[in-house]
């Protein structure tokens, strides 16, 4: 289940950044303008950084080199954060840092997971290591109530 859990965390977490991607490629104009007037970002970026957040969120979701797309993820958003969401006191802005610091946490986590691999083997090898364990724990339950019934 743990491992069902963070295929799909990855992906939802991929997902944020391709979608924020795509709004960045869809309005490099409106994106830069924004850029230019809320950071000494320079607007020509735009464009790069929506390719980036794509390309990366595909990465991610993937789980091809994922400590790596983690690591510049984390420090994507932690440099968009201190630019654009720095006024912490309007509600607005303190409610996106957070929501960021949020998502660096989850980056966190595949970062120091890594990649997780999602094989239907492995799952089905680790169950029937689990099955195998319990029958030797039930069989040795079993020889032990008998030697024990006989020794009485």
């Amino acid at each position: 289940m743990a491992t069902i859990a963070a295929i799909l965390g990855r992906i939802l977490l991929g997902a944020l950044f391709i979608f924020a991607g795509f709004g960045k490629v869809m309005d490099p104009a409106g994106t830069a303008a924004y850029m230019e007037a809320e950071s000494p970002i320079p607007g020509s970026l735009a464009f790069a950084a929506g390719v980036f957040e794509i390309v990366a969120g595909l990465v991610l979701a993937s789980g091809f080199m994922t400590r790596i797309t983690a690591a510049l993820l984390i420090g994507f958003t932690a440099i968009a954060t201190l630019f654009f969401h720095e006024q912490v006191t309007d509600p607005t802005q303190a409610a996106m840092a957070l929501k960021n610091l949020a998502v660096i946490g989850g980056l966190l986590m595949v970062f120091a997971y890594g990649q997780v691999r999602g094989q239907l083997g492995v799952w089905k090898e680790r169950d029937r290591a689990n099955e195998a364990e319990i029958r030797a724990a039930r069989a040795e339950a079993k020889a032990e109530a008998a030697a024990s019934t006989t020794a009485d």
